[in-house]
């Protein structure tokens, strides 16, 4: 993409050209959520406007428009992670849901005393609390693998850690503290020479490179669709059908139900057993929308843009001797997520100083309490790109940053 391109692409997104403190918006919290194209602000508005109704439910044109535009975003969903079926593809309020729903609806009814749940300790509290409770009520055992001074995992450290005791595996594919990308294809393939069954949570990553569910042999697959442009209040659980077929329901009522009588119940097929309820039906336009979007751009252009830019804010953020990174150097192993500390002042205070530039990162233990006490720190601050992100933006930053060092006092 060149500068012309960004300069169209910017102009995408109106949220972007507006001012803060009379300073133009550079917007580095992505790995929190990201910003809507005029696209999917428009497809959202349009259903809202022309087609809300109830799907799977009235035969009248609203509620038959619904339905169409509801399960047509189930497909494109198929198509985006290349699931084998769209009854593999759940819709949920958010990654956390997803997982939530893997650990009640799996892990609370097949694991017995004694089996293991493997993660990583830099899992988000969505991808840890959940384990923690079905570790307690089945009197399961919650391993967790440790990094290298690099901030990337040992492959002994994987040996030691999955073992034929394992049952579950739950890793993200992209920490949203470090950058890190893990290796989670290899991760998954060992695991399942000992029996286990792997999560992915790809909040982080759905966004930034392409998901293929086969090739990576996940078992189940989550995302959110505000980090890759969509609404809040729509995600994804993507699962091996063999293993939502064997799986409880979740929740109870609406359009999962396939008969009630007084004293039992039957619940519908795939994927309605697990969405209850009137579903987010806007949200999945939007998020439809949004992949089109990511579509338009190319996976290819995306990551030679946030290579770039991750590569010179690195370059940029290393020139200054009081900023510690923490994540990996070397670009292949990481993504556009760089968390650090400015010596001698505590990462809120950063954030609330480079605000008043104009420039949003994000401040504190990012859902991430574990991984923090690892790091021996009680918090980061944290910027993250996506490609409509500039260098220029990167400079707000290290300026800004230059700043908060005068703001308290140390010069410059």
């Amino acid at each position: 993409m060149n500068r012309v391109d960004i300069e169209r692409i910017r102009r995408d997104f109106p949220i972007l050209a507006q001012k803060i403190n009379g300073r133009t918006l550079a917007y580095l919290d992505n790995a929190a959520t990201t910003q809507k194209p005029q696209s999917v602000i428009n497809a959202v508005k349009e259903y809202n406007r022309r087609f809300n109704g109830n799907p799977h439910r009235g035969i009248h044109h609203l509620g038959v428009e619904a339905t169409r535009l509801y399960e047509a975003a189930r497909m494109k969903v198929k198509n985006f992670i290349n699931a084998d079926s769209a009854q593999e593809i759940i819709f949920t309020k958010n990654a956390t849901e997803a997982l939530n729903l893997i650990a009640y609806a799996y892990g609370m009814t097949f694991l017995e005393p004694g089996d293991e749940i493997v993660i990583t300790i830099s899992e988000h509290h969505s991808n840890l609390v959940c384990w923690q409770q079905v570790a307690k009520a089945k009197g399961g055992v919650l391993k967790y693998l440790y990094l290298n001074d690099d901030y990337t995992l040992d492959w002994e450290e994987v040996e030691r850690k999955i073992t034929d005791q394992t049952k579950i595996v739950s890793i993200a594919q992209m920490s949203n503290v470090l950058g890190t990308i893990y290796p989670v294809q290899e991760i998954a393939a060992y695991a399942h020479t000992k029996g286990a069954v792997v999560v992915v949570d790809a909040a982080q990553s759905a966004a930034h490179m392409p998901s293929d569910v086969q090739v990576l042999d996940a078992d189940f697959f989550v995302f959110s669709g505000h980090k890759m442009l969509g609404p809040m209040g729509i995600g994804v659980l993507y699962g091996k059908k063999e293993l939502l077929e064997m799986m409880p329901p979740f929740l109870f009522g609406g359009d999962m139900i396939e008969y009630v009588a007084e004293q039992s119940a039957s619940f519908a097929e795939l994927p309605y057993k697990f969405e209850a309820g009137t579903p987010n039906v806007e949200g999945a336009v939007g998020l439809a929308a949004a992949i089109d979007y990511l579509n338009q751009i190319g996976f290819k252009q995306i990551q030679a843009r946030e290579f770039e830019l991750t590569r010179y804010a690195l370059s940029k953020l290393a020139e200054l001797p009081y900023v510690k990174v923490f994540g990996p150097t070397h670009l292949v192993k990481r993504g556009p997520v760089i968390s650090f500390a400015v010596d001698g002042c505590h990462p809120h205070d950063t954030a609330s100083i480079l605000d008043h530039y104009g420039v949003a990162v994000r401040a504190g233990h990012h859902c991430a309490h574990p991984l923090m006490q690892f790091l021996n720190v009680p918090a980061t601050s944290r910027a993250s790109f996506f490609f409509y992100n500039t260098k220029a933006e990167i400079d707000d930053l290290i300026d800004g940053i230059k700043q908060v060092r005068r703001w308290l006092g140390y010069g410059s």
